[in-house]
């Protein structure tokens, strides 16, 4: 789950992408933290002030694992304790759908209803960017979308950078 005020967060050890592993997601994620804290005070972007983001693992599949064991990191704004709602299960629930379908939850809802399952959640918020699923929770829809792509496209820089720094000279 999320960790406590002052721990850092939480990362599982799910998949084994050389270059999209918990590090990688925790970079991407303390990349985006200026934005997503700023957006916090924002009333236009949301009024609860609390936020979850959720990072899947790009190398797992839905018939690879467990949800919850492709799930490579999460971070929650601020800590739970300030929360007004479960704003990690709306996350969740938002990378489930996207994982499942591999597209955007909000075009799921919108474009492919038919794709929808009983259970499935009904809030957009997760992007999917070359394989990459990244949700959040917390702001409007729109907003959550925003930044899962914003994270999302770090994590692509992060792991771009990591294997350009692999390959050998020459």
């Amino acid at each position: 789950m999320t960790p406590a005020a002052g721990q850092p967060p939480r990362a599982s050890q799910a998949g084994a992408s050389r270059f999209s592993d918990p590090a990688a997601a925790r970079r991407a994620v303390e990349l985006a933290l200026p934005m997503l804290q700023a957006s916090l005070r924002d009333k236009a972007v949301g009024e609860s002030g609390c936020m979850h983001v959720v990072v899947m693992d790009p190398t797992l599949q839905p018939g690879d694992c467990a949800f919850e064991e492709a799930i490579l990191y999460e971070h929650s704004l601020p800590s739970r304790e300030a929360w007004d709602a479960d704003y990690s299960r709306y996350a969740r629930a938002k990378a489930s759908l996207s994982w499942r379908t591999g597209m955007a939850s909000a075009q799921v809802i919108h474009c492919s209803p038919h794709r929808l399952r009983s259970d499935d959640t009904l809030l957009g918020g997760a992007a999917v960017v070359d394989g990459i699923v990244v949700a959040v929770s917390g702001a409007n829809a729109w907003y959550d979308e925003a930044f899962a792509g914003c994270v999302a496209m770090l994590l692509r820089a992060v792991a771009q950078g990591s294997c350009a720094s692999a390959q050998p000279a020459g």
